[in-house]
């Protein structure tokens, strides 16, 4: 309210000016008439003067109350005008009139209490003024009653009209701030949230300048994108094929499903278009980046998968248990041979084993949590080796166990590893070859930089760059009968034991996948 108390002050040396002009002018008989007391109004409109000289000076300053700088001032309004009026009686309405404005503008800057207390004091004082001129006995009556009562009555009038108006415009005011933070606030969050959106986002208008861009815009328009510290750059000359598919949309109204390739980078994306205004060119982009939707589509299809999965394996449990069990009744008949007998072995073993794949599936797909024990991994791989062999004749494949460390301790899920050495040796027996050849695989257990871990070797072709970095994704696979679901679930049961599965390139030829684990104590139990 600092403007509102400059005003008030403004307004109060232009008054003291008027009064000291009705003193001291030329005119001065003309303004005032005849003084009662020439002394009086003489000091009245010096004092006056310099006081609201000084009041000026000092509404701008806000170091000083508000609310002590209305009151000192209102005081000084009544205490002059009281005075005046005696000294100058013709000129009493005028000073009545103008003292009616600086009660009003005191109570619309003070509370409403302050405010009437002013008013009761300005009208105390007119009647009090009235009353000693009626009691020096001067027969001259300068106003009647009626005019010192209808005053007295417009200044509280006044004053409360004024402080009611100033309660409103202050509510007002505290309310228009609040909204203007609020909405700074949201114009920020929004902001905020656009900038950081993974959808890029682009404003452009007619004549194809680019308004705004996040950063996701910026990302996938490459290093030429619109930088927001330097002048505005078109779209045309940003990226031409998307600044003629903004066109034709324009023109035509139908939006172009298919991915663009934009940026330096080569990103592929999918542009969406709307109008920001019915009657404005001004158009919003919005920039899917395929890849992200690629992979929410995956993560979509990876959810169903788990729960297909696990109903699956569900399924398979009870024949398979009737399998193992019938598999034990023939291997207690006598009819059965050795040679026969040994295949019952086999089955029922692999039996067992299935149905732990089948485990270790329902426990991926409820994501339990692994169970590690302190094992040897010599000793595991090497029994590993001995089943294996069971099931993989040699002239499919030969597999040996590599390393000169007597025992290997380290943390981990028996079962998890024994499915993933499961899936990565069926992994090198498919493809880990040359033509005409059968699969030569080492499992190789040693300490790099003291941490325990199995290499898994074949002499095969070996695995391109361009899809070495794809191996671990889900689904993805480069034979027409796989799933692409063996790796990802390797690789998966090795982060549940706090490991890792990685591919290791092989200079001479061939592929290596390296599982890295958490080392155990020295002494097993």
């Amino acid at each position: 309210m600092r403007r509102e108390l400059y005003l008030l002050a403004l307004y109060r040396t232009l008054e003291a000016a008027m009064l000291a002009l009705a003193v001291f002018g030329p005119l001065k008989g003309a303004f005032g008439g005849e003084a009662r007391d020439q002394a009086l109004a003489t000091a009245v409109a010096a004092t006056y003067l310099v006081a609201a000289a000084v009041l000026l000076l000092l509404s701008g300053r806000r170091s000083v109350p508000l609310a002590s700088h209305v009151v000192v001032g209102v005081l000084i309004d009544i205490t002059v005008a009281t005075l005046a009026t005696h000294a100058l009686p013709f000129a009493g309405p005028g000073i009545a009139m103008m003292l009616l404005f600086n009660v009003g503008a005191a109570a619309l800057l003070l509370p409403l209490h302050l405010g009437l207390a002013a008013a009761a004091l300005a009208s105390g004082a007119l009647v009090v003024q009235y009353v000693m001129v009626l009691a020096d006995g001067n027969t001259l009556r300068e106003r009647p009653l009626a005019e010192v009562l209808m005053f007295s009555v417009s200044y509280l009038a006044m004053a409360t009209l004024t402080n009611l108006l100033g309660r409103d415009m202050r509510e007002s005011r505290d309310l228009a701030h609040r909204r203007g933070a609020e909405a700074a606030n949201l114009a920020e969050v929004n902001e905020l949230i656009i900038r950081r959106m993974r959808v890029g986002v682009l404003m452009v208008d007619g004549a194809g300048r680019i308004r705004m861009a996040n950063e996701a815009a910026r990302i996938l328009l490459g290093e030429s994108g619109p930088d927001p510290e330097a002048a505005p750059r078109t779209l045309p000359q940003i990226s031409p094929a998307l600044a003629m598919r903004v066109a034709e949309w324009r023109r035509s109204g139908q939006a172009d499903d298919t991915p663009l390739t934009i940026g330096d980078d080569g990103n592929e994306v999918l542009p969406r278009f709307t109008r920001l205004l019915a009657t404005d060119d001004t158009t919003l982009i919005f920039l899917d980046d395929t890849a992200l939707v690629s992979r929410r589509a995956e993560s979509l299809t990876l959810a169903a998968m788990g729960r297909f999965s696990a109903s699956l394996a569900h399924e398979i449990r009870n024949p398979l248990a009737a399998i193992s069990y019938a598999t034990q009744l023939l291997e207690e008949s006598r009819d059965i041979g050795d040679s026969d007998r040994r295949l019952l072995q086999i089955v029922h073993q692999q039996c067992m084993r299935t149905n732990a794949i089948v485990e270790s599936v329902l426990g991926l797909a409820r994501r339990e949590r692994a169970q590690p024990e302190q094992v040897d991994l010599v000793g595991l791989v090497r029994a590993f080796i001995a089943d294996y062999r069971q099931t993989c004749p040699e002239e499919n494949a030969s597999i040996r166990q590599g390393g000169q460390l007597p025992e290997v301790p380290a943390m981990v899920d028996p079962r998890h590893l024994q499915q993933i050495l499961t899936s990565l040796a069926n992994n090198a027996v498919r493809h880990g070859h040359q033509p005409g050849e059968p699969a030569r695989i080492t499992i190789h257990v040693d300490l790099l930089d003291g941490r325990p871990v199995i290499d898994i070797t074949d002499r095969g072709p070996g695995i391109p760059d361009a899809v070495s970095h794809q191996l671990f994704r889900p689904f993805f696979t480069t034979s027409e009968q796989g799933t692409g679901l063996g790796l990802y679930i390797a690789h998966e049961l090795c982060r549940a034991n706090d490991g890792r599965l990685e591919y290791v390139s092989v200079p001479g030829g061939g592929a290596c996948f390296r599982i890295t684990l958490r080392g155990g104590s020295v002494m097993l139990g």
